[in-house]
């Protein structure tokens, strides 16, 4: 294999991180992008560069200093993301914005910047992550899941319109792995202690907590990706996730919408214990 380009985004934490690592180690020549690398940290194995995926200049300056430290990418993977938990009627607009802004928006704002670059090769690939929750929505997730649902369709038009060009499109859609991303989850401000959610937003987010505690190993999903975008043809979807999370979606599509809520909505009803998103404070990713 020739030494191919890959810029990501989102790559100083997460599955971003895991998947910017795995293909440094697999021999690709990785440009990483996140907003901390403009103050000093980096990744192993990639060359890192300062990125803010919600800022067009940001995102012009990367790409400017990324072609003259590799040239045009041979593959682009966006990864970058943020969620805020809350319920549907308290969030914030500005937070639901920033969510989208960050999620999907930012995902647009790279794949303009690179199309043009790989229409005059005659190729290239790009990988959007999504996620299970890109298929089916979960209590408290409401801006994650919208902007994620967002990114699936805006990725099947995509594929379709770049296909003639040589371009392929391959959505990541992951399950929960242990990535670490539950330290910059942010409860939205109008989560108070008064809210009428309160009792099953506590409970709710446990069960988040547990899963992504209990998750998939991301260094797994990093390799995988890495072995996938070897192949001369990706495919259009690329599903990591446990079993009961993948039978989750088959469900959603099988069952009536009242039996599968009512499944869904036992779930996340049920504690598994201390929930340590109730003591992470509001950082985010």
């Amino acid at each position: 294999m020739d030494k191919q380009v890959v810029w990501i985004t989102g790559s100083s934490s997460g599955l971003g991180l895991h998947t910017a690592r795995a293909l440094g180690m697999h021999g690709f020549d990785v440009i990483a992008g996140a907003r901390s690398f403009g103050q000093g940290k980096a990744v192993e194995h990639c060359r890192s560069l300062g990125l803010d995926v919600t800022d067009d200049r940001s995102v012009d300056a990367f790409v400017q200093r990324a072609l003259q430290l590799s040239g045009p990418p041979d593959i682009l993977v966006n990864c970058a993301g943020m969620l805020v938990l809350g319920s549907c009627e308290e969030y914030k607009i500005d937070e639901i914005q920033q969510v989208l802004n960050t999620n999907f928006l930012g995902q647009v704002r790279m794949i303009q910047r690179v199309l043009p670059l790989m229409r005059d090769k005659g190729k290239g690939k790009i990988v959007n992550f999504s996620s299970i929750n890109g298929l089916l929505g979960i209590p408290f997730e409401g801006a994650y899941t919208a902007s994620k649902h967002a990114i699936e369709g805006f990725s099947e038009c995509l594929a379709l319109e770049v296909k003639p060009f040589g371009i392929q499109v391959m959505l990541v859609e992951p399950g929960d792995h242990q990535s670490g991303s539950a330290a910059y989850r942010r409860h939205s401000a109008g989560m108070g202690p008064d809210s009428p959610y309160k009792a099953a937003f506590d409970t709710g987010t446990g069960v988040i907590a547990y899963d992504e505690g209990h998750g998939s190993d991301p260094d797994a999903l990093g390799e995988k990706i890495a072995r996938v975008l070897r192949r001369r043809r990706i495919p259009k979807r690329l599903r990591i996730a446990k079993f009961d999370q993948r039978l989750a979606v088959v469900l959603h599509d099988l069952l009536p919408p009242w039996g599968f809520e009512r499944i869904i909505g036992s779930y996340y009803k049920k504690s598994k214990g201390p929930n340590p998103l109730k003591e992470r404070g509001t950082r985010d990713e």
